[in-house]
């Protein structure tokens, strides 16, 4: 039997980003590929959650492993940017 942890990610981080154009893209970084779009951000939430469903079932049916993000850590550059001009990426 395989331990628990094997058959349901604990963590994943999902980046939700606003779309010029309108709407919402969702990416989950320990997915490759695991990306959706909504109009709404509701909308998104919800559809990132079938997405990630369905990308973690191929995983089984595929017999492959099932990535988290548990040993992950996540942090932002912002505060570095405004201290620094050096690190702004827009120039």
């Amino acid at each position: 039997m395989r331990p628990e942890s094997l058959l349901r990610p604990s963590q994943l981080h999902i980046i939700f980003r606003p779309e010029p154009e309108g709407g919402y893209t969702a990416s989950v970084p320990a997915l490759p590929g695991c990306v959706t779009y909504g109009r709404t951000l509701e909308e998104v939430k919800e559809l990132v959650k079938v997405a990630i469903a369905a990308y973690i079932e191929s995983l089984k049916k595929h017999g492959e492993p099932i990535p988290t993000d548990d040993e992950s850590l996540v942090t932002t550059l912002d505060r570095i940017w405004r201290n620094d001009p050096s690190l702004d990426l827009a120039n």
